[in-house]
């Protein structure tokens, strides 16, 4: 039967029995259409840009509203421990960064220094550094900055690539320019504050590993490279820019080798780098997931884990640029 409507005033409807029957199967079907459209679908009926991991098989969203992609938040499905992992990684470096700026050194800290610059200064004349302020925080600011930009980034791809594929093709290019950006500015506290005195060398070295960066987030950002067949592509790239840091750090060692603080860093930038190199060899190979499709839809896959290590790796460096400003402040330039 077809459902009619009646008079001239169509905000009016009437039927009768066999009429009131249509309107409820056609309601009926409606809302099963509605919901079915985000249900949580399974990897073979999603579009082709959400498929970027064939062994995460189920709990996938798709073309879903950008109201309820931002909801999806608080709901299960398999990027929910990404988008946390992240956010609350955010949450972490904001409050570090808080606290880091209300940290500063304690009076009898400066009146110590002030004491060790006019002694430097009997010996040396006036080319020691001023000591009776700390050394400036900038560098070690922008390295916070970088890390709190990749988190949120990364926390906003994952929340919102559900909604279409027009917005995922410039979240995944702001979630790339964010990892560029987080590897570049983790050199800027070390190089810095371990060359503070060597003015030529730090200006080459922040200049250098900027270039690189650039470079390297503009190669990521070209289209091909987003598929996931350039996955393995895309993780060396980063490796490959992360890992040129070892010609500054090799420069760092045979100047301050017999330097207590300069030691104690490099343990944490050591700690740093076997985070970074682990997580993107677990994000290359996809292990676990690899060896146990759909198991770790949920919880555990190979991407959780890189979020993680990349956390632990960005706060194992927090800790070391901490040791940095400590020895800058009482030494200054020697």
């Amino acid at each position: 039967m077809i459902c009619k409507l009646f008079g001239s005033d169509k905000s009016k409807v009437r039927t009768n029995h066999t009429g009131s029957s249509c309107v409820l199967k056609w309601e009926t079907i409606l809302w099963q259409k509605v919901k079915k459209k985000y249900e949580l679908l399974d990897y073979h009926l999603v579009p082709e840009y959400l498929q970027d991991n064939e062994f995460v098989l189920r709990h996938y969203r798709s073309d879903w509203p950008i109201w309820d992609s931002l909801l999806s938040i608080f709901s299960l499905h398999n990027e929910t421990l990404n988008i946390w992992t992240h956010l609350i990684g955010f949450l972490i470096f904001l409050a570090l960064t808080i606290d880091t700026m209300w940290d500063v050194p304690r009076l009898e800290q400066l009146f110590e220094n002030l004491s060790r610059a006019q002694h430097m200064k009997q010996e040396a004349g006036d080319t020691v550094l001023n000591l009776t302020e700390p050394v400036t925080r900038w560098p070690f600011f922008v390295f916070m900055g970088g890390s709190m930009f990749c988190l949120l980034s990364s926390t906003f791809c994952h929340l919102l690539n559900c909604h279409s594929s027009s917005l995922t093709y410039w979240l995944l290019r702001l979630d790339y320019a964010g990892i560029g950006i987080m590897i570049a500015t983790s050199f800027f506290p070390p190089i810095y504050y371990v060359f503070l005195c060597q003015p030529a060398w730090r200006h080459f070295y922040l200049t250098s590993i900027s270039v690189i960066g650039i470079a390297t987030v503009i190669i990521s950002l070209i289209p091909v490279f987003q598929t996931a067949k350039y996955r393995a592509v895309r993780g060396l790239a980063f490796a490959g820019m992360g890992l040129s840091g070892i010609i500054p750090g090799a420069h760092a060692l045979i100047n301050f080798y017999q330097e207590p603080y300069c030691l104690q860093t490099l343990v944490y930038e050591l700690g740093m780098a076997f985070f970074y190199l682990v997580g993107v060899a677990i994000y290359v190979t996809r292990i676990p997931e690899r060896w146990w499709p759909g198991l770790f839809d949920i919880a555990g896959q190979s991407h959780q884990i890189f979020h993680v290590l990349v956390v632990a790796g960005a706060f194992t460096h927090y800790k070391g640029g901490l040791i940095f400003l400590e020895w800058r402040d009482k030494s200054g330039c020697l």
